[in-house]
Parts: structure tokens; sequence; C-alpha cells
């Protein structure tokens, strides 16, 4: 287990200090959308019914230390001191993801650059690695933000992840503590999973099976490619066996990242355990129907947030999983991608 890792509930003020050191919770100018009513269709119209050009105007690729790479969906070209956008998606995130490319859009209006950093896997090619990515895989990010600083020093860095980008990014944030580099100035997370564990549990029952069979279905096929060039890697069989997430992460991604199997990997990965340690002025944003995970792990991501000035939460009542849909259907509108980058905008 990495030495700064924390539980939750590891940390214990007395309860004069706690009232003392409280941050209250934003309040939320979330306006749902009538027509959309429900947890779900918010999820799912930002994905199937939305329609929303792409703004990039080129795709790179790094050359990463161990012999691999990673795609960075590139909008304009950073310049010192103006606000560069690096925004990390959510699970089986494409190069095209509406929401991604709505941050960038929102950015662009300021006059900002900013770049969609695409997990290995996720570029429509299948890395070369025998890993893959993971909810709690932070080396990739690091990797990324110090290119982008080395490229220009006098870079101003804001970071927005989304969903498992967002608890990659809290995570990472975490783990760097104070010696977080300077050029990152703020972040903000949306729709995060905090608790691995407790998300995948939560998804095993109702709808919610429904999101996890297609995720399983692109993963699955994405394992197999794999497979094909790193025989012997998994047992085929277990694969196509696999129901849940903790079925496929019991056999993948928590042997193939050096996990002892999917408890381990929650366990360790989970950026519930990080919060205390981040340095910067971060946002979580997200919703208390978020059918991705129980409402009492925001309850005690609250708990956490208390003791953290730099953590600022908004959670509102409704807007469901990278969803905050508002306006009519003629004129839809997008909270997340509007508030994400005001916050960002901020001192």
């Amino acid at each position: 287990m990495p030495a700064n890792y924390r539980p939750w509930g590891s940390t214990a003020l007395p309860v004069l200090i706690l009232v003392r050191l409280q941050m209250p919770e934003l309040e939320s100018r979330y306006r749902p959308a009538w027509w959309l009513p429900g947890p779900h269709l918010p999820t799912i119209w930002g994905k199937l019914g939305r329609r929303r050009p792409t703004v990039h105007d080129r795709v790179e690729r790094l050359a990463t230390p161990d012999g691999d790479h990673i795609t960075l969906v590139r909008m304009g070209h950073a310049r010192p001191g103006i606000p560069h956008l690096l925004a990390l998606h959510g699970l089986e995130g494409k190069v095209n993801a509406k929401y991604a490319h709505g941050l960038l859009d929102e950015a662009r209006t300021l006059g900002w650059s900013g770049d969609l950093m695409m997990f290995r896997s996720c570029d429509g090619e299948i890395n070369t690695a025998r890993r893959f990515y993971h909810s709690g895989e932070t080396t990739d990010i690091d990797f990324v933000v110090r290119t982008l600083i080395a490229q220009e020093p006098a870079l101003h860095l804001v970071l927005c992840g989304v969903s498992l980008g967002g608890n990659v990014t809290l995570k990472w944030l975490g783990e760097q503590g104070s010696n977080l580099p300077p050029q990152v100035k703020r972040a903000a997370a949306v729709s995060v999973p905090y608790d691995l564990e407790a998300g995948a549990v939560f998804m095993e029952k109702g709808f919610a099976r429904r999101y996890v069979q297609h995720f399983l279905d692109t993963l699955t096929e994405k394992a197999l490619k794999k497979l094909a060039h790193h025989p012997g890697l998994f047992d085929r069989e277990k694969l196509l066996a696999a129901r849940t997430f903790r079925d496929f992460d019991d056999l993948i991604t928590g042997p193939l990242h050096g996990f002892l199997d999917a408890h381990d990997y929650y366990t360790k990965s989970s950026s519930i355990g990080f919060l205390d340690g981040i340095a910067v002025n971060t946002l979580l944003l997200s919703s208390q129907d978020d059918p991705f995970l129980p409402p009492v792990v925001l309850d005690k991501v609250k708990k956490i947030g208390a003791l953290n000035p730099s953590l600022h939460l908004e959670f509102s009542q409704r807007g469901g999983h990278v969803g905050w849909v508002e306006g009519q259907p003629w004129n839809q509108r997008f909270y997340m991608e509007r508030r994400v980058v005001e916050w960002l905008s901020g001192e």
C-alpha cells in the first residue's frame, strides 16, 4: 500500500476544530431539464442524444518511458500565462467524447488552449505494453503534466478529470500534495467514483447493470486483442464469463497492474484515500443521484472536505452521471462544462 495512502476515516480532530475549519458546501446553480427526469435519462442523453462537434485541431502521440505511447487530442498551442486545460476522460472514453469537447469548447471561448489525454488503448489502438489503464494509475498523468511543463515552463495549467479520469486526477493531486508543480493552478473533478469498491457493488443491482454490461463489452474486446499480443496473460474463458466489474478486475485489472485482486486494487486506487493530501484549489462536482455511486460515499467525502480548505464541494441533488442537462429539448445547455471552466478561471 502506498506510504501516503490514508483511509477516509483516518483523520480525527476535536469537534471544536472541525467547526472552525469546516468549509461551506457550494450551492449548486444547476436547474435540471424537465424533459429528462430521474438519474438515468440525463446520464444517457449526454452520450446518445447529444450532438457535439469535436473542436480539436490535431492529435499527437507522446512516447512513454516504457516504450508505449499516450495520445493527446489537442486544441491550440499553450502560451505563457494563458490557461491551458488538461482534461481526462472516463472509463472507455473516446477521442470524440462529447463532454470532453464541450469542456474544450468552453475553454476555447475564453482564448485558452487545451488537451484531452487519452488513457492507453482508448485512442482507437491497443497499446503495446502488457498493461492497460485503470482508476488509480497516475504515472501517465504525471508524465503528461511534466511534459507540458517542460515544453512551456511558464504554463498556467488547469486540470479537469471526469468519472474515472476524476479519480485519477484527485489521486495524483493527493500524492503530490505540497510538491505539486507550481504551474498547476486549479483543478476540478466531476462525477468521481471516490470509493471504487462501493461503486462496483452498487452497480451490480437494478438498471445500473446495463451500464456495467456496456463497459464490459468494450473492455472484453480490448482484453482479447491484448491477449492475442501477449498469450497467457490471463484465462480467456474466465474473461468471457465475467459479468461484473469485480469479475473483470479480479482477473485482469488487479493482477495485470500489480494488485493482489479486485479488492486490493479498489482499496489502493480509490481517490477517497487521497483527498486530504490535495493542496490546490479543487472543485468536486457530483450529483446526489449519480447512478454509478451510492449517496453514502458522498457523505463521507463531505466529512473529508470539511477538513481540507483546498476542497470545494458542489453536490447537486440531481444531474445523473456526467449529465447536468439544462434548458429545453430545442435549446439544450450543459451545466457541468460551463461550471467547470468558470471554476478553473478563478484565482
